[in-house]
């Protein structure tokens, strides 16, 4: 076939798509009106996961599965706006990592309400003002987020889904690399940078800043100034992209928490997520572990926190693999509960990738 051929072949696979995607829609429509007879959540993350799992395990090349699930993921967010516009809480402003990590997670479709602080992102789940939230959970070099951490223990909230984003630090400004005189950037992301900074831009003075989104502001309005943070950052503000992949390890990601109000159903690869307190007394942790290696649940974090106000009162923070309706788990938290002084489940939800 010579080049008109391929391009009419590309034409009818579009019209086919076209059709594809309208029963999609016109399907999806009828799902919404259906929930809405039941009084069941419009989002639904594990089904989502569900959706998610079986288009990347179905990728063909030279398409990637990373494409694929890309690609899906905006026609999921698409006709889910079909069943009722969908507002997410996260904490702002704009084009920070946890921005970048729900609209990669949850399409250009929903209201996004920029909050903040993370007390501002549980309150507006809370008070109906969003459906759905997003947290920072931890990260792989700096560990948990203490503030989410602290919050998961009081609210009636459930996680509903997790989010591994990649975090790319890139340096950004509107000038050269020899000209810039002053780094913007959020304490964190200078941390992360740390040796780049050292061997490329010496001497250089750093401005804290209170988001990599602020800093990239701050660039766009100062000359001589750069930015460190996300490249959509940088071209949210005008800036070019002077040098990227700036962090000192290539691999860290941040873990984010999707909050909501429903308990999802078992997708048959999902996690549990729990906080308990054991008595003050030699052997009670290893005590109240122990139902995890008898029904053979494995254990993927545990993180420790002092409690507000209770001095030397700590909790536990436990991630297990399983789903609270799996026969193993049901039996290991039964006998966690009679172990442990309090024991609360605070969600499980479909595992990412």
């Amino acid at each position: 076939m010579d080049l008109g051929d391929l391009r009419a072949t590309i034409d009818e696979i579009d019209t086919e798509l076209l059709e594809l995607l309208r029963r999609r829609a016109e399907t999806v429509q009828e799902v919404g009106r259906r929930k809405r007879e039941q009084g069941l959540p419009v989002f639904d993350a594990a089904r989502e996961e569900l959706v998610l799992r079986r288009a990347c395990s179905g990728a063909a090349a030279p398409l990637s599965a990373e494409t694929t699930r890309a690609l899906f993921a905006e026609i999921i967010s698409a006709c889910r706006a079909l069943e009722e516009p969908l507002t997410v809480a996260y904490l702002g402003p704009a084009y920070t990592f946890t921005y970048l990590a729900a609209r990669h997670r949850l399409g250009f479709q929903p209201e996004y309400l920029d909050c903040p602080s993370l007390q501002d992102v549980f309150d507006a789940v809370e008070r109906g003002r969003a459906n759905v939230g997003v947290v920072p959970i931890e990260n792989s070099l700096s560990g948990a987020v203490p503030e989410t951490l602290d919050r998961l223990v009081t609210t009636d909230l459930n996680v509903i889904g997790e989010h591994y984003e990649p975090i790319e630090q890139c340096l950004l400004a509107a000038c050269t690399i020899e000209e810039v005189r002053r780094i913007h950037t959020h304490p964190q992301a200078a941390a992360q940078c740390r040796h780049w900074l050292r061997e490329n831009l010496p001497g250089t003075q750093i401005v804290n800043q209170s988001s990599t989104a602020a800093a990239a502001r701050m660039a766009s309005e100062e000359p001589g100034s750069a930015a460190i943070g996300p490249a959509e950052a940088g071209e949210a503000y005008g800036l070019r992209v002077l040098a990227r992949a700036i962090q000192d390890y290539p691999d860290n990601r941040t873990r984010f928490f999707l909050l909501g109000r429903s308990m999802p159903a078992r997708t048959g690869r999902d996690k549990t997520s729990l906080v308990f307190a054991v008595r003050h007394q030699a052997g009670a942790l290893h005590e109240a572990l122990t139902p995890f290696r008898v029904y053979g649940v494995n254990m993927t974090m545990i993180q420790s926190r002092p409690v507000p106000g209770r001095l030397w009162k700590y909790v536990f923070f436990v991630d297990i693999d399983g789903h609270v309706d799996d026969g193993h788990v049901t039996r290991a938290l039964e006998d966690l509960r009679g172990l442990a002084s309090e024991l609360a489940v605070l969600g499980s939800y479909a595992a990412a990738e």
